[in-house]
């Protein structure tokens, strides 16, 4: 047996499928968790199971613009426990790295660490370093996105998911365009679209989905030819519920978000697109036991 209780148990959480069902597809799959998922997908078991399957990662996820809302910054910042993440010295810490990103404009975290930390006369590494020896825990920057143009952030739960919207727009930036580019991210935040729109969707990807999707159909006993044209439908409702603009509007269930775009541009007397996002949730993609992450982070600061 080439895999875990451990693993049903993972394959479990991030499909929704019974116990036996999970140890059935991984011994197929020896193991493999990834061609597991997508062997119960095609059994009709399990619908598309995020990458990320646990979160074991504290700290904070943060955005901010600067004061006309020409430029952005949305990152993600680590600790070991949910305790400092609520530190008024901490989030002080997050804060001035978003600055410094802002100020700066850093390529990479490695470069950001470099450059002098804004209203201070250290380095971000130095006072990070600080900060890790004040605090009493070790602290990472992991990642973080800067925007210029007409930019709106959102952060959900007190840092648990920051998000940023770039906009393509004449309108001005009053507070009916801030209520409908905030309605944006709350839409980005509440759904986790994973792309803009179908024109992203990478073609491998499609493949991959129709691949599934075909095999579902098949194994409830249609023809192949009356299953292609299923599949087209399957496809259609794929765009719908990973694409952002296709995506049937939170706060409306009767507009897509293109159908609320356009609505407010119109009222607006402009044009209004939307160009691209960002969306961190805190300890997204890390997936280690909680008590392999005070070691991972050790090993990062290291």
């Amino acid at each position: 047996m080439a895999f875990t209780a451990q693993d049903v148990k993972t394959l479990r959480e991030r499909t929704g499928c019974g116990m036996m069902d999970c140890k059935k597809a991984l011994s197929q799959t020896d193991g493999d968790m990834e061609k597991a998922i997508d062997v119960l997908r095609e059994q009709g078991l399990a619908k598309a199971a995020k990458k990320a399957s646990r979160i074991a990662a504290e700290g904070v996820a943060f955005a901010m613009t600067n004061d006309d809302c020409t430029a952005g910054v949305a990152l993600e910042v680590n600790a070991e426990t949910d305790f400092v993440a609520k530190n008024a010295d901490f989030q002080g810490f997050v804060k001035t790295v978003a600055e410094t990103v802002m100020a700066e404009k850093p390529a990479s975290v490695e470069e950001l660490l470099t450059k002098k930390a804004a209203g201070t006369e250290m380095t971000v590494a130095e006072l990070l370093q600080e900060k890790i020896q004040t605090i009493g825990e070790n602290i990472i920057i992991r990642r973080f996105e800067r925007y210029e143009g007409t930019v709106a952030t959102y952060i959900h739960a007190g840092g648990k998911i920051a998000v940023m919207v770039k906009f393509d727009t004449d309108v001005a930036v009053d507070d009916a365009f801030k209520t409908y580019a905030k309605d944006i991210a709350m839409q980005i935040a509440a759904v986790s679209p994973s792309y803009l729109n179908r024109d992203q969707v990478p073609e491998d990807v499609i493949e991959h989905e129709k691949k599934i999707m075909t095999e579902q159909v098949m194994n409830e006993g249609k023809p192949e030819a009356i299953a292609q044209k299923i599949v087209m439908g399957k496809i259609g409702k794929y765009f719908e519920e990973n694409c952002l603009v296709d995506q049937v509007f939170v706060k409306d269930s009767k507009l897509k978000v293109k159908d609320y775009t356009a609505q407010t541009a119109k009222a607006l007397g402009g044009k209004i697109e939307i160009v691209s996002f960002v969306r961190f949730e805190k300890g997204e993609g890390l997936e280690k036991r909680e008590d392999d992450f005070a070691a991972e982070v050790a090993s990062m600061v290291k």
